[in-house]
């Protein structure tokens, strides 16, 4: 006995369905008129196009109205989606600008310890403060201690990246001596001595 498999069967999204529907629509309609008359004539269409004309046209209108708003709506969407890009910048440069002792600190980590990715403890104010301004990203694996509280991944964002050098973040130029290392290790902030090791990734 055959079976269907419905799970192998393409699936149409409302949104595609309509798509498809309107550009059917415009494709007719303008079809039939623009087509000329003999062609109609002899497709025996030539009556039913001449009693039924305005609402074909109307049909063309509802179709091209309908890919119109939808070009608008790509404008629209790539236009917030630039505005959000250069706002978070902008945030990102400030910060930057305005780093604290223990936002630099925790953001040397990722370079002392040589990961893209650490687990940091959620609520202390240089993790929140960073990563309200997009230097920081959230990975969640969000876990739950009764001593240290919730702590999650995080890694430096990818626009944050590019404005983090040796500079900002006051890292010796080359390999630290062990005098330079000391020292960094020294203004490590406390919490990273009380939460578990990160898994490192290769950037």
């Amino acid at each position: 006995m055959l079976k269907t498999n419905f799970s192998e069967l393409p699936v149409f999204s409302g949104r595609k369905l309509m798509f498809n529907s309107m550009l059917w629509l415009v494709i007719c309609c303008a079809t039939l008129l623009f087509l000329p008359e003999s062609v109609l004539q002899g497709l025996g269409l030539y009556a039913l196009v001449s009693a039924n004309n305005h609402f074909i046209g109307l049909g063309m209108i509802i179709g091209i109205a309908y890919f119109i708003a939808r070009l608008m709506g790509v404008f629209l969407d790539e236009g917030i989606r630039y505005l959000s890009d250069k706002r978070l910048i902008e945030n990102i440069e400030h910060k930057v600008s305005l780093l604290d002792l223990s936002e630099r600190a925790l953001l040397r980590e990722f370079f002392l310890q040589g990961a893209t990715i650490l687990t940091l403890p959620q609520n202390e104010t240089p993790v929140k403060s960073l990563l309200n301004a997009g230097i920081l990203e959230c990975l969640g694996n969000e876990k739950h201690y009764a001593i240290h509280g919730p702590t999650a991944e995080y890694k430096i964002s990818m626009k944050a990246r590019s404005y983090l050098n040796r500079q900002i973040l006051r890292l010796p130029s080359g390999q630290p001596t062990q005098e330079e290392m000391q020292a960094l290790i020294k203004t490590r902030p406390t919490f990273i001595n009380h939460i578990a090791q990160p898994r490192k990734h290769a950037a």
